[in-house]
């Protein structure tokens, strides 16, 4: 799946392999700094960095990586990522939504059927389906997450029970 977790754009003029490389370098350079900053936040976050400009770097980033990178590719996903953990975080339900939106096909195909990053993912997305009172994709999402969280962790876990009475909640 290498080839699919690397996808670049597919362009009337290709980029070149110096131009993937170089954008390669750059992903991992402004993921291990925002990795930094995360580690930082408390400090950063409230003395030197707002949340605003952690999405900023995280929009910025996308943009430039995308003019290289196909959504699915896997620095675009960590990227995408972390904007929708800023976005929880501030409680943009729209923005992290459409972020989830975005990252959970990709997600689908590179992680394996019963993954937990997919049921969390589709759990996020049900959630905040929930809170925006889309209640059908909601369902619809939370649904997903059980069942793969079923065959992980098996039809009894507390974790499950959890999730079935929010769905029975709404």
């Amino acid at each position: 799946q290498d080839k699919e977790k690397l996808e670049i754009c597919k362009l009337n003029d290709p980029p070149s392999a110096e131009t993937v490389k170089d954008m390669i370098k750059y992903a991992r350079n402004v993921i291990e700094e925002f990795r930094r900053a995360k580690h930082y936040k408390y400090i950063l976050c409230l003395i030197l960095t707002p949340l605003v400009e952690l999405l900023e770097i995280c929009e910025l980033s996308l943009d430039k990586m995308g003019a290289v990178f196909e959504d699915s590719n896997v620095y675009m996903l960590h990227m995408m990522y972390q904007a929708m953990g800023v976005c929880l975080y501030v409680q943009d339900w729209e923005g992290a939504l459409c972020y989830g939106q975005k990252i959970i096909r990709p997600y689908s195909k590179h992680y394996p059927s019963y993954s937990l990053n997919v049921a969390s993912m589709w759990l996020k997305l049900g959630r905040l389906y929930m809170t925006l009172k889309n209640r059908m994709a909601g369902v619809k999402a939370l649904k997903r997450a059980i069942a793969i969280m079923e065959v992980a962790h098996g039809k009894d876990h507390p974790y499950i029970s959890e999730i079935k009475k929010e769905l029975e909640d709404h």
